[in-house]
């Protein structure tokens, strides 16, 4: 990541952040937060400096297993990615760990 690396998420429950620090310094919690989280590859898209990355994460949070779709776009700077906007369902995530029923 860059030094100055932006993070955007566009979903109610994401947070952005910007910077590589105040990355680093999150990712620790995000880890805790969903214990044996994995990211699937669904194919990524190639064009120039930008890259769409589709994906299924699968966590275990408070004991549920979760299934999330998502997308990130990320932008790419040399041999370091700048910025990463993510796209996931945070509804359907919600849904699945008993916090709402629609």
């Amino acid at each position: 990541m860059s030094e100055d690396f932006e993070n955007r998420h566009h979903s109610a429950l994401g947070g952005g952040c910007i910077g590589r620090a105040a990355y680093r310094q999150r990712l620790p919690s995000f880890l805790a937060d969903l214990p044996e989280v994995r990211y699937a590859s669904l194919g990524p898209i190639a064009d120039g400096d930008r890259v769409a990355a589709p994906y299924r994460l699968t966590a275990r949070p408070d004991g549920h297993d979760v299934e999330v779709h998502g997308v990130m776009i990320i932008t790419v700077e040399g041999d370091l990615v700048a910025s990463r906007t993510d796209y996931w369902d945070s509804l359907g995530f919600l849904r699945q760990i008993g916090a709402t029923e629609s």
